[in-house]
């Protein structure tokens, strides 16, 4: 099809495709159009976001067996082939020759370039090298110098991964600080988050209204756009001094009080009766993944509050309340908060 066809039909299914690049979109309308819209006579949705378990197992189960059809001989080889040279002819052969990008994305109900970048991430065997050393972290900085944003080549000169390394280079490119937010950090991080807000209303209104009504149109910021969806790398390289991920709990704090009016919702009786709805709605959901929990849904527990405060509410009662709970699945979680801590609380309570 035509690219301004391809957009046309794209649109269903990826509401913001006229952001992409035109290259991107060609490359989208022959490996995902199709899949799509068979998706859509399956009554399935196209997903974004976090991957759930079911979706890292289904790739699992994919990569398995194209390996055993195509007989390439492991994960890194099929997914990773600019690092065996000798074998590069070989392996494109078998990949075209067996349908690759076909096989990779099976069963799975997301653009296929997503689907490609999870299972890299996921059988990177240089992905999972525990923490930094501070000698790693001066190469780091050195390798940055020298070759700019070319992660892939830092990655090499690493052994650590694209991604690894990227996230890395982000967190310390500054003196990153760690303790309590000063008055001057925060004013950076509104000022950022305002920019950004004013900078995407102003393209929407040059897309949708008049010049005369754009002075107005300028203060007026739907709800949801106030923590949906930003640039936080982008807002983190203008506070400076903050990673982009207390960045975002930072925002995600100012923002809950102010629509909480400054309440204090976790504390005291409001504040167990808060963890004991969260525990009986999440057990009553009885989903096998934090990704399959709409977890808006669960905001009226506690109040007007973004859904990130009611993550950031279980992420505090799980770590604080389960033993071992990096060992445990999110359903073997939900269980233990049900029988060992709720009868605790309701008696506190």
């Amino acid at each position: 099809v035509d690219l301004d066809t391809a957009k046309q039909e794209l649109e269903e299914f990826i509401p913001h495709v006229r952001d992409i690049a035109d290259d991107s979109i060609r490359k989208m309308a022959g490996r995902d159009l199709t899949r799509f819209k068979r998706f859509k006579k399956q009554g399935i949705a196209v997903k974004f976001g976090r991957f759930s378990q079911k979706e890292n197992n289904q790739i699992r189960k994919n990569v398995e067996e194209f390996l055993l059809i195509s007989g390439i001989d492991n994960a890194e080889k099929l997914l990773f082939t600019s690092r065996y040279p000798e074998d590069k002819e070989t392996i494109s052969r078998l990949k075209a020759e067996h349908l690759f990008c076909e096989k990779l994305s099976e069963g799975i109900p997301r653009p296929w370039r997503l689907i490609y970048y999870r299972a890299r991430k996921m059988f990177d065997p240089n992905n999972y090298k525990g923490r930094y050393t501070n000698e790693e972290k001066e190469k780091l900085k050195r390798y940055h110098a020298v070759h700019g944003n070319d992660w892939k080549k830092i990655s090499e000169l690493m052994s650590r991964s694209n991604l690894s390394v990227a996230m890395k280079y982000s967190e310390i490119k500054s003196a990153v600080n760690y303790g309590p937010w000063s008055k001057e950090e925060t004013q950076k991080l509104m000022r950022a988050v305002e920019e950004v807000l004013r900078k995407r209303t102003e393209k929407e209104d040059a897309n949708s209204l008049s010049s005369s009504k754009k002075s107005h149109r300028d203060l007026l910021i739907d709800r949801e756009k106030l923590y949906k969806k930003l640039p936080w790398t982008a807002i983190e390289a203008k506070v400076g001094t903050r990673y982009w991920r207390q960045c975002k709990h930072k925002w995600t704090s100012i923002v809950t009080k102010k629509m909480t009016k400054g309440q204090l919702l976790c504390r005291g009786i409001k504040g167990l009766q808060a963890k004991i709805n969260l525990i009986k709605r999440l057990y009553e959901m009885n989903v096998e993944d934090p990704n399959e929990v709409n977890w808006e849904e669960l905001c009226d527990i506690i109040g007007d509050v973004p859904k990130a405060y009611i993550q950031a509410r279980f992420y505090k009662l799980k770590i604080s309340c389960v033993p071992f709970w990096q060992k445990k699945t999110f359903s073997e979680i939900v269980d233990y908060l049900f029988e060992e801590k709720l009868p605790e609380l309701e008696e506190k309570l």
